[in-house]
């Protein structure tokens, strides 16, 4: 966590967080135009976040993209924040979010941490019952080739669809799937109207990758990249808050033997 807080402790690389926070997905160049400074300088400042784990990058094309990495700031709130203070902390931060950030031009997520664990442990826990019941209450049911239909146990509720398919399937490198479908029986689970549920029911299907990259000797980088949403997605705006918990409870359960306790 040193790097964190060396990382942040510069103005500079603050404003560039601040400006992937306002719209994120953008190069070095849409970075330089919002700074007064040289196109190196600003390299080098978002190399140095990159290297904390605050900034993850993905290339398209020639072009390589930037975004803020919500894990490690989300793995120092559960290590100082106790899980009573969490909630009114949430609160007050929603509420800033509502209040004050714009909607996101590129609603697109890129969650990167690293693990202490080795890339076979880890796809363990990205597919089997076992493992995802204990940090993400969901189960697969799928053998995980390509083109294999899934059907999604999540947090209690049964979910089917032809259009629910594994995309890639590269054991302990990548794994993508497109993501389930949105019904009833979901949206009164966890209590959302019938004006969400038509909102969420009409977008166009999502699809979640997670690449697996060996970072040292029993250390693992974990890439995971959210995207497909139309322009405006409220279920965008639902799972930019969700990523980073399932991430550092996964991660915490992998490290330790225990997932993070459940939101009070």
């Amino acid at each position: 966590m040193d790097e964190v807080f060396k990382a942040l402790a510069d103005p500079t690389r603050r404003a560039l967080l601040d400006s992937l926070n306002a719209r994120n997905g953008q190069t070095l160049r849409d970075l330089c135009a919002g700074l007064d400074l040289a196109r190196q300088s600003v390299s080098k400042h978002l190399a140095v976040l990159e290297e904390a784990g605050l900034v993850a990058t993905v290339r398209r094309g020639r072009e390589k993209l930037h975004y803020l990495n919500a894990a490690p700031v989300q793995e120092i709130a559960h290590r100082w924040i106790s899980r009573y203070d969490r909630a009114r902390v949430q609160a007050l931060a929603d509420l800033k979010h509502a209040l004050e950030e714009p909607r996101m031009d590129t609603p697109t997520f890129v969650y990167t941490t690293y693990i202490r664990t080795t890339p076979q442990k880890l796809w363990q826990a990205l597919t089997e019952p076992a493992f995802t019941r204990r940090y993400w209450a969901t189960e697969f049911t799928t053998d995980w080739s390509v083109g294999a239909p899934m059907t999604w146990n999540n947090h209690g509720v049964l979910i089917s669809d032809p259009e629910q398919v594994v995309l890639e399937s590269e054991p302990y490198r990548r794994l993508s799937y497109a993501w389930h479908a949105v019904t009833p029986e979901l949206a009164k689970r966890f209590g959302w109207d019938d004006e969400l549920l038509a909102r969420l029911s009409g977008e166009a299907r999502s699809k979640v990758t997670f690449t697996i990259e060996e970072a040292g000797s029993q250390v693992v980088k974990l890439t995971v990249l959210h995207d497909g949403f139309p322009p405006g997605s409220s279920l965008a705006e639902m799972v930019q808050h969700g990523w980073p918990n399932l991430v550092a409870s996964l991660k915490t359960l992998l490290e330790t033997g225990e997932p993070l306790p459940e939101e009070a």
